[in-house]
């Protein structure tokens, strides 16, 4: 299998995760590839025309995505418990998963504003409220002890990226001494070697 990746892709790194932990990261080939915004890059657009990362590229040619489903997909393949079978406990992780999801997409829109508009162009009310949902999802995982304290699956690991990607591109934002208990999940996460050999390299 392919996947196409990049070291500071908070959703690659939720894949890697979790091919580390179901013992698949052998038989994953990483493929380097890089998006940005308003930059063409036409042979990625053939496997996918949203040009995101990750996408997986099974033995038989098929294209997965996206990382949620890469990991539902490795998680069967592999026979894993990094998302619940079935019951009360799916629904929670996927939902859980979402909002996880949607944060990262603020956070990532955020650095875009920053740092990718021209001068001049940029709106600093829609930023503050794309940061402001990441911020609020950190202070409803504060207080989330059944995924702080339960058991590794795919809520734990999409908020180790959460966590990882404040620290690699939001460096200052002071989530640390905001959520104490976020702060002390991160450490324990920490390690595990599949969290800490996919931090991703000094920005």
């Amino acid at each position: 299998m392919k996947l196409t990746f990049s070291p500071a892709s908070p959703f690659a790194r939720k894949v890697r995760i979790a091919a580390i932990e179901l013992g698949l990261i052998d038989k994953v080939e990483l493929v380097p590839a890089t998006v940005a915004p308003g930059t063409a890059n036409e042979d990625y657009s053939r496997i996918t025309p949203l040009k995101k990362l990750p996408v997986l590229i099974t033995n038989d040619g098929d294209v997965i995505l996206d990382s949620y489903v890469i990991v539902e997909y490795l998680n069967e393949i592999a026979g894993g418990s990094l998302i619940p079978g079935y019951g009360p406990r799916r629904w929670k992780a996927k939902t859980n998963h979402s909002l996880l999801n949607g944060m990262l997409d603020s956070m990532l829109l955020c650095r875009y504003e920053k740092m990718v508009r021209p001068q001049g162009l940029q709106w600093q009310a829609w930023s503050d409220d794309h940061w402001n949902r990441a911020w609020t999802g950190m202070a409803r995982f504060e207080n989330m002890p059944e995924v702080l304290n339960g058991p590794f699956d795919i809520s734990q690991i999409g908020l180790v990226c959460v966590l990882g990607y404040a620290d690699f591109r939001f460096a200052d934002c002071g989530w640390r001494k905001a959520y104490p208990k976020l702060d002390a999940f991160h450490q324990k996460m920490l390690e595990r070697p599949s969290v800490k050999i996919s931090v991703p390299p000094p920005a």
